[in-house]
């Protein structure tokens, strides 16, 4: 099994690419060892010296390391292991609990065409940098929107950026009722 790495913007995030499905149902997110355990191979990564964040893609585990970890050229190959070694057992991602799914109550048509550009458009580009965003609120009166960045994009010096520069003209533009974008932590 060959497993590909990535940087991605946030230099205390690495991606790790297996070359399989990783989190096919939904991303999932693990920001604790105690959240962890509900994920074999999060669980294990966090036992690694300097984990501090492990993020479930489609095809990509993003893992966060904390301030004071070792550099990466340290923590690698130890991260690679655990990795592999989850894949080739065939071991579950998770220990019976479901990806988080978006929430499908039913939406206005602006919440709706929200959402669907952020799943066509900025999703797949977040993606990319191994992170991920999600809608939290709309307020129609204010016009702002709240998003939720995850992964990579987590703390991301360049997450703020990205949400005024790119993301905010980008619903300006197509949804004229989104006045801002701000960020929930």
């Amino acid at each position: 099994m060959f497993i590909q790495t990535e940087p991605t913007p946030n230099p205390n995030v690495l991606k790790f690419l297996p070359g399989r499905d990783v989190a096919p149902e939904g991303v999932l997110e693990y920001r604790t060892i105690d959240e962890a355990t509900a994920s074999p191979l999060a669980e294990a990564l966090f036992e690694l010296e300097g984990v501090e964040g492990v993020f479930f893609s489609a095809d990509y585990v993003s893992v966060t390391r904390g301030a004071q970890a070792p550099e990466w050229s340290q923590m690698k190959a130890p991260i690679l292991s655990v990795i592999m070694d989850h894949f080739v057992s065939g071991a579950p991602l998770t220990r019976g609990v479901e990806a988080a799914a978006d929430d499908t109550s039913e939406d206005s048509e602006i919440v709706a065409e929200i959402k669907g550009l952020l799943d066509s458009r900025i999703r797949p580009a977040v993606a990319q940098d191994g992170g991920d965003i999600l809608f939290d609120h709309f307020d129609l009166e204010t016009g702002v929107l709240r998003l939720r960045m995850r992964g990579a994009c987590s703390g991301c010096p360049s997450s703020s950026a990205t949400l005024k520069a790119g993301v905010e003209q980008m619903m300006r533009h197509y949804i004229p009722e989104v006045i801002s974008v701000e960020q929930v932590i």
